[in-house]
């Protein structure tokens, strides 16, 4: 329950928001004018402020203007279209969010209900930050470095605002858990997150997946089924590789970002839908763009504020700092205690991670397993770096490629008269199943048949390993 002022120059949709908020039970007042909001102000400060943008003597942001105003306010823009520029100029003054006229019942009500005071956003964050000081650890985020003290203040910054916020980076750099902590230090962290990899769906399910579909809408549609949208309801909704959406489906997307609804599948009726959108790509999006793959009006709807995650290779001391977590972690789960040696740290400093974080956790689960002390050495890490592992691409154009540290030579596959006990020989233009099941195999026999050590070897989970075997009839 709070104090809401509702700054509207049309006294009968004054009323009616003011009817609305009553409802909720809050206490509300209405003034016509920035002159008489200034005046009710001075009166009782409110909690909550819906402010129009457009007011008989002058622009809704004027109200802005003296800090003290609305300095611990939750600030809601009221506006007849989300455009970008609104979004931009309403994060730049603190508004947390925004409603669409006519107002949809629904969304001032869920608006309502995550009703936080700056003041406590502040608090909160402070928590945050100094926790980070202490532990390196923001969030789920872990590091030091001060290209991720940069991506810190970002996610501080754009949380307890509205706005889609788009992230870049490699594959395995942790947009997920950038994602999270936004929705974590939001005023929508009690409702669900859910995230969705674009690129994972089926081309023919993810329509259904995202918007949901009614009965007998398709072959096998036996039941209604409620999408992303409906189930994020009042949450956040992280769209990973957003680029690999099929084209005709980010023309949908494009309208839910616009308007706040949608369509299940099947269906005339009009969804109403009160979710924040955060994307995140491994890509060039202004490539996918260029390619034809990607709307650009949709990357411009999307990219209102774009984060940057930096490769691990340009995070220096994290590296360690996020491997001796990872380890410690495994303490808790697997009970006992190991720590990586001098040298075993200088290894992993060494090497360029092109799978970033998700690599790194891979090798320190594997390294787990196979040292047999408390002690972490060298002998299961990468050997240097990768850059320079290999001979150069043009001496191997023509010639089958050895993959080192595998035995076993199956269908037929025989080893040149150089290659040791520990290779097998793919040839160029092998398809990659073929490959991936050659390789899991000779692996599996090499380790003696035993699944954790060919599992912590090929840095891949023991699901993956037994559904592999499976489909292999091993």
């Amino acid at each position: 329950m709070g104090h809401t002022l509702i700054v509207e120059d049309d006294e009968d949709s004054a009323r009616m928001i003011a009817a609305l908020v009553a409802r909720e039970g809050h206490t509300v007042m209405c003034a016509h004018s920035i002159a008489a909001a200034r005046r009710m102000v001075a009166m009782q400060r409110p909690d909550l402020l819906l402010l129009d943008l457009h007011l008989p003597d002058g622009n809704g942001f004027d109200l802005l203007n003296d800090p003290e105003i609305v300095s611990d306010t939750m600030l809601v823009l009221m506006t007849g279209q989300a455009s970008l520029e609104t979004s931009i100029r309403a994060l730049r003054l603190g508004a947390a969010d925004y409603l669409v006229k006519p107002i949809n019942p629904q969304h001032l009500k869920g608006l309502l209900s995550r009703l936080i005071a700056p003041s406590q956003l502040r608090a909160e964050l402070d928590e945050v930050q100094e926790l980070w000081r202490e532990t390196g650890r923001f969030g789920h985020l872990i590091g030091r470095s001060q290209p991720m003290q940069r991506v810190y203040r970002q996610i501080s910054r754009v949380a307890g605002t509205a706005v889609t916020v788009f992230i870049h980076g490699e594959s395995g750099t942790g947009k997920e858990l950038v994602a999270r902590a936004v929705h974590d230090l939001s005023r929508r962290r009690e409702q669900p997150f859910l995230a969705v990899n674009c690129g994972a769906l089926s081309p023919h399910l993810v329509e259904s997946e995202i918007f949901g579909h009614e009965r007998g809408s398709f072959t096998g549609a036996e039941r209604q089924h409620q999408g992303f949208f409906e189930r994020a309801h009042g949450g956040t909704l992280f769209l990973d590789e957003v680029t690999e959406m099929p084209l005709e489906l980010q023309v949908k997307l494009l309208r839910v970002l616009e308007s706040g609804t949608f369509m299940r599948v099947g269906s005339t009726q009009v969804q109403q839908t009160d979710v924040r959108i955060i994307a995140a790509t491994n890509r060039d999006a202004g490539e996918a763009v260029a390619r034809g793959t990607m709307r650009e009006d949709l990357l411009y709807r999307l990219n209102v504020f774009p984060i940057a995650l930096p490769p691990l290779r340009e995070r220096g001391d994290d590296i360690a700092l996020i491997a001796t977590s990872f380890l410690q972690d495994l303490a808790r789960q697997e009970g006992g205690s190991k720590h990586f040696t001098p040298g075993a740290l200088a290894r992993l400093a060494a090497h360029r991670w092109p799978g970033n974080v998700r690599e790194l956790r891979n090798v320190v689960q594997r390294a787990w397993v196979m040292a047999s002390g408390n002690e972490i050495d060298e002998e299961w890490l990468p050997a240097g770096d990768v850059a320079d592992a290999g001979p150069e691409p043009d001496a191997t154009r023509g010639r089958p490629l050895a993959a080192p540290a595998l035995n076993g030579h199956r269908d037929g596959a025989a080893a040149p008269p150089d290659a040791g006990e520990d290779q097998i020989v793919i040839e160029v233009g092998t398809q990659l199943a073929d490959v991936e099941r050659r390789v899991i195999l000779a692996t599996y026999e090499r380790c003696g048949r035993h699944k954790e050590r060919t599992a912590a070897l090929l840095g891949i989970s023991m699901k993956t390993l037994y559904n592999r075997l499976k489909e292999y009839q091993q």
